[in-house]
């Protein structure tokens, strides 16, 4: 208790001494904060979220137990944090690709490789494994995981399936369900044998877009159209004609 009450004295002057030298106050400070956090994801990691405590966190990331109270107020909220960070970094950019659609078939086999990649990576496949594990006692840390990863990819992939229906190249009824379809297809039991550590190595390139692009063979001959079937002739006489040309 002593100790707790020091910590926090301390961090109370710190803060003063912080404002008066114009350095980020008490939780503002961007390099802590990251501090702490690498210091979480070694415990995580090394103990997985049920077994790890604040005290192990505090000791591995090297800093007062009032200071890393100041950033986060649990175990949970940290451990969303560090989830929130990979998810950032693992993830950045890839439904950028979904903006351009030029060629459909080849988008949805671009962004479905990239996606299948990541998902089965490990560091992914770690992640979700101790969010599949606390979810049972804290549900809505689960809930949340979803929303904020999945669900929003999900509804990315929505969109754009619905962009290509009104540009009349796909036929789709529940756009919802369809989403899920092409995810399915593109992953086609790889997630379950990597969650399951079935498998113990990530998927090979080749595996991987042999995958994707059969799967999206499936998914384009069910919902694609005749205009999208025009198109792509089109586009294949017209690569014919530049492979003669070359010749």
């Amino acid at each position: 208790m002593a100790d707790t009450l020091a910590d926090a004295e301390n961090d109370s002057c710190d803060v003063v001494d912080s404002a008066r030298r114009g350095r980020p106050a008490a939780g503002q400070d961007p390099v802590k904060r990251s501090q702490i956090i690498e210091g979480a994801r070694r415990v995580f990691i090394d103990k997985g979220f049920e077994a790890a405590s604040m005290n192990d966190i505090t000791r591995e990331a090297g800093v007062s137990k009032g200071t890393i109270y100041v950033y986060f107020a649990n175990k949970e909220e940290l451990f969303e944090a560090l989830i929130e960070e990979e998810r950032g970094t693992i993830f950045k950019n890839m439904y950028d690709m979904l903006d351009r659609a030029d060629d459909l078939r080849q988008t949805l086999v671009k962004f479905g490789t990239v996606m299948s990649m990541k998902i089965t990576s490990a560091k992914v496949i770690q992640a979700q494994r101790t969010v599949i594990g606390a979810s049972d006692r804290i549900p809505d840390m689960g809930a949340r995981f979803y929303e904020r990863g999945p669900k929003r990819g999900h509804d990315k992939v929505a969109q754009f399936l619905n962009a290509a229906v009104d540009r009349g190249l796909l036929k789709i009824d529940d756009v919802d369900l369809a989403a899920y379809q092409f995810t399915e297809l593109c992953l086609a039991g790889l997630f379950r044998q990597c969650i399951f550590a079935y498998r113990t190595k990530a998927p090979s390139q080749d595996e991987i877009d042999h995958i994707v692009r059969t799967g999206v063979d499936v998914f384009l001959k069910y919902y694609g159209t005749e205009k999208l079937a025009e198109e792509e002739s089109h586009q294949l006489i017209a690569l014919e004609a530049k492979a003669k040309a070359k010749a």
